[in-house]
């Protein structure tokens, strides 16, 4: 004897349908992130912003003529401080010791501070092509509605508050 019967019944899973979390615009922050530490400006045109390529190179490209120019100020007048020390005449006649220490450290610190501004440029690149990947998923619609509206509230003080309230709907 059986005391139940087999169901023959079959679920065809061809016929589910599939859900898809994901749109197909939404971008990949990880992807962005390690696009743009290989090769500056790929996670922008991973994003779809490749408008900004031309901005991180144009950075890049002026620091690095800051770097070249502060580096040869800094290496002449070093030059001329170690002719002045070796007491040759040197191209800063109107300089003294202390001057010439002084327009050497200038320089080498204005060259020392495009390193790290080159560094900036290189970490805001790749926190830019993150941070653009993770909001590549939010809806931004055009259908905002601002509205003030009255406010009154009874405290539990026994007192009336009167206000104005903004509301900002998302639809």
């Amino acid at each position: 004897m059986q005391a139940q019967e087999i169901d023959t019944l079959s679920l065809d899973v061809r016929e589910l349908p599939e859900i898809n979390l994901k749109g197909s615009n939404v971008k990949d922050p990880k992807k962005a992130t390690i696009l743009s530490a290989i090769l500056p400006g790929a996670g922008q045109v991973y994003n779809g912003m490749a408008w900004k390529v031309p901005l991180i190179y144009g950075g890049f490209a002026t620091n690095i003529f800051f770097i070249d120019f502060n580096n040869r100020r800094y290496l002449a007048l070093k030059e001329g401080l170690f002719q002045l020390d070796d007491g040759e005449p040197n191209n800063f006649p109107n300089l003294n010791r202390d001057g010439l220490v002084r327009q050497v450290n200038f320089w080498r610190r204005n060259r020392d501070l495009n390193y790290f501004l080159f560094i900036g440029i290189y970490a805001l690149n790749i926190v830019d092509a993150h941070v653009d990947a993770h909001l590549s998923s939010f809806d931004v619609s055009e259908d905002l509605t601002f509205r003030f509206e009255p406010v009154f509230e009874n405290l539990w003080a026994g007192t009336n508050m009167m206000g104005l309230s903004l509301k900002i709907n998302f639809k």
